[in-house]
C-alpha cells in the first residue's frame, strides 16, 4: 500500500466524535464524511442517547452536530455537522469487491487520543462474518487484523484505492489482531434510509433519558456500592436531567426489571422497548433500589425535548 497517498486522499473526510451521554461522562468515536455539507457516517452506538454531539475535523475544528437518525440493530447512525460547507467527503467502494488477503487501512480516533486519527494497516481476514455484542447481533461483517480499538467505532475501513469498504465497529474482548468492520455494501441503503427520516431512532423518537449497562457488565464494587441483588437487568448509571425518567424518580443505581410489563434483562432491551413507544406515552416502570422492588409511571418525552 502506499499508505501516504490513501492518507492524503482520506484522512480529511475522517473525524473524531463526543457524544455527551449522561451528565458525568461521554462517549469518544470516529466517523467519515459522506457529503460537503457535513454528513457524517457512524455507529449508532458512538451516538446512542447523546445528550450533545461535538464533531472534531481534521484541521482541528470543533462543531455541535445534530442526530439525523440511526438503526441501532445495524449499528449505523447518521449526523449532521451544524453550519458545514465545503467538506471532504469520503469515496464510498465495494466491499463485495474485496477478497480475503487484500490490504486495508482503519482510521479513527483510537482510544480517543485527540489530535490526528490513528491509522493502522491489516488485511481482510474474512467476509460475511457474524458475531454476538452487547448491543445485539452483528451481521455483515468484514474481519481484519487492522488494529481497532475503542475510539475507533464510527470510522472508515479503506482499501487499497482509497475508498470506503467498512465503518469500523466491534472489537472481541481478550482477542488479538481480531477486529470488525461492517461492510459498506450493507450500509449504503440504510444512509438513504436515515436521509429520508425511517430511521429506528430519530429526533422524535420516545425517549426515556436514563444511561444503562447491564448488570453482568457492572463491576463488583458497584454492585455492592449500592446492594444489587438482581442476576440481570437494566443498571441505571445516569439520569438526564429534565427526562422523564428524573420526573418518575429514577435514580443511579437503580436496576430496571420491566417496562410495562416486558422483562428488562440486558440494557438492550431498554432500548427496544422504548423505540416502540410515541413520545406522550406513559410508561409503568418496575425497578429494584438497594434491594427493595418498587414502581414508577413515566411521561417519555422526544429527543428533541428530552435532553437527547
Amino acid at each position: 500500500l502506499d499508505i501516504y497517498h490513501l492518507l492524503d486522499r482520506t484522512q480529511p473526510s475522517v473525524v473524531s466524535i463526543r457524544a455527551r451521554v449522561s451528565t458525568s461522562g461521554a462517549e469518544a468515536g470516529s466517523g467519515v464524511l459522506i457529503s460537503e455539507d457535513g454528513l457524517v457516517l457512524t455507529n449508532a452506538h458512538v451516538v446512542a442517547g447523546a445528550t450533545a454531539i461535538k464533531v472534531t475535523l481534521f484541521d482541528g475544528t470543533t462543531k455541535n452536530a445534530t442526530l439525523v437518525g440511526s438503526f441501532p440493530d445495524d449499528d449505523v447512525a447518521l449526523i449532521q455537522i451544524k453550519d458545514a460547507t465545503g467538506l471532504k467527503a469520503a469515496e464510498l467502494g465495494s466491499s463485495n469487491d474485496i477478497r480475503v488477503g487484500d490490504p486495508v487501512v482503519a482510521i479513527g480516533n483510537a482510544l480517543n487520543l485527540g489530535g490526528q486519527p490513528s491509522v493502522t494497516e491489516g488485511i481482510v481476514s474474512a467476509k460475511n462474518r457474524e458475531i454476538q455484542a452487547a448491543e445485539g447481533t452483528y451481521k455483515n461483517l468484514i474481519q481484519t487484523d487492522a488494529a481497532i480499538n475503542p475510539g475507533n467505532s464510527g470510522g472508515p475501513l479503506i482499501n487499497g484505492g482509497g475508498q470506503v469498504v467498512g465503518i469500523n465497529t466491534a472489537i472481541i474482548k481478550d482477542a488479538q489482531n481480531i477486529g470488525f468492520a461492517i461492510s459498506i455494501d450493507a450500509v449504503k441503503p440504510l444512509i438513504e434510509d436515515l436521509k429520508n427520516g425511517k430511521g429506528a431512532v430519530t429526533p422524535d423518537t420516545a425517549f426515556l433519558g436514563v444511561s444503562t449497562q447491564s448488570i453482568i457488565d457492572v463491576n463488583d464494587a458497584t454492585i455492592e456500592k449500592y446492594k444489587v441483588t438482581r442476576d440481570d437487568g437494566a443498571f441505571v448509571s445516569d439520569v438526564v436531567p429534565g427526562s422523564g425518567a428524573e420526573a418518575g424518580g429514577l435514580q443511579p443505581g437503580d436496576v430496571i426489571a420491566k417496562i410495562d410489563g416486558q422483562d428488562i434483562t440486558s440494557a438492550a432491551d431498554v432500548g427496544t422497548v422504548i423505540r416502540k413507544k410515541k413520545p406522550g406515552d406513559r410508561v409503568e416502570i418496575e425497578y429494584e433500589r438497594e434491594g427493595q422492588k418498587q414502581t414508577a409511571t413515566v411521561t417519555l418525552k422526544s429527543r428533541a425535548d428530552g435532553g437527547g
